[in-house]
């Protein structure tokens, strides 16, 4: 039913008309030499003027190209799908590190942000390593991650894989010699985003709201500095990334406005994790898991009191900005700086 129905569509609309829609159709075409088709008529008209050499070259009919982009459209678009129907996520506790029972078991809805807090190598990235590959008692902490509140077998596991979960990491290290522009652009052609450009522009202007210093989109992502890095990638995750859940490990060493990155996320309705020494970022959360001995210790619900105390600890927060935007001009420090 969902290939007759983009056939009907390459067999109605301009092929113009099928790339503004489903950028990634641009791509398909590239990848058979047909960039140059006639963009104002319909695929198969259009197909009708390119020549046999063409596609013998492929050993294809041009039925068979279209079958092909039929196939293709639909790979991305039930992938879109399954990806927007995670409503929420279910963690059922293993045991720590010395085999003790962890006796949890925590739902998390789209939209909630999740703290996670411990001593450094209490095993804060190992949770984040669960959830991210779906374990299902087949880890080290026995744990099982649950979708929508239903167990995984191998093949939805396998056809989840790296589409389920975007991990913002402590390193951000691009290997492609793109500007900003150009990388964001080839994502969001990719993702098949509607209007490209304006998505485009939203993530750039974000990006630079984020990041502590500001950078132009002929920047290469090369030259980007670590905060820059992760201002564009959590900027790309917002506005183009279907994956339903991020992890973010210790997102308050990126030299980035991390809480309003965190809230831009969530209003998303992403399911966030954030793994974090930050007490801002964590009494943000609406929930916090405590890590001891490389398992869940107790799961704590933010409470009222301590949503009263993140202003004074903003305040804080501010004078060791202020702190370190002066340490990095080379200015002096005074004590008018230091003063709450």
């Amino acid at each position: 039913m969902i290939k007759q129905t983009y056939m009907e569509i390459i067999n109605s609309q301009t092929v113009a008309a099928v790339i503004q829609h489903y950028p990634i159709a641009d791509d398909f075409l590239a990848n058979y030499r047909l960039s140059s088709i006639s963009k104002g008529l319909i695929f198969p008209q259009a197909l009708d003027e390119v020549e046999d050499e063409i596609l013998e070259e492929f050993g294809l009919d041009r039925d068979e190209i279209l079958q092909n982009l039929c196939v293709f459209l639909e790979t991305f678009s039930q992938t879109e799908f399954a990806l927007n129907s995670v409503l929420s996520i279910t963690i059922n506790g293993g045991v720590n590190k010395l085999m003790e029972p962890e006796n949890i078991s925590l739902t998390i809805s789209a939209g909630e942000i999740i703290s996670i807090v411990g001593p450094t190598g209490s095993g804060k990235s190992r949770l984040l390593n669960d959830i991210e590959c779906l374990a299902q008692r087949d880890t080290p902490t026995k744990r099982q991650i649950m979708v929508n509140g239903a167990e995984l077998d191998d093949m939805q596991r396998f056809e989840m894989d790296g589409k389920l979960v975007a991990q913002l990491s402590q390193n951000m290290n691009f290997v492609m010699d793109l500007t900003a522009r150009e990388f964001l652009e080839m994502h969001a052609k990719s993702r098949l985003t509607p209007n490209v450009n304006e998505v485009v522009e939203k993530c750039f202007q974000c990006a630079n709201e984020l990041a502590g210093e500001q950078f132009s989109e002929d920047t290469k992502v090369t030259q980007l500095s670590g905060g820059q890095s992760r201002a564009l990638m959590i900027a790309d995750t917002a506005y183009m990334s279907e994956s339903p859940i991020v992890l973010i490990d210790e997102i308050e060493n990126a030299g980035i406005d991390r809480r309003q990155a965190v809230l831009l996320l969530a209003k998303k309705d992403k399911i966030i994790f954030v793994s974090t020494h930050d007490p801002l970022l964590a009494l943000s959360a609406n929930k916090r898991i405590v890590i001891k001995n490389g398992g869940i210790y107790k799961i704590i619900e933010t409470s009222a009191v301590e949503k009263q105390s993140l202003d004074g600890i903003e305040k804080f927060d501010n004078v060791l900005l202020k702190l370190r935007n002066t340490l990095r001009q080379g200015d002096l420090i005074t004590e008018e700086l230091i003063k709450i």
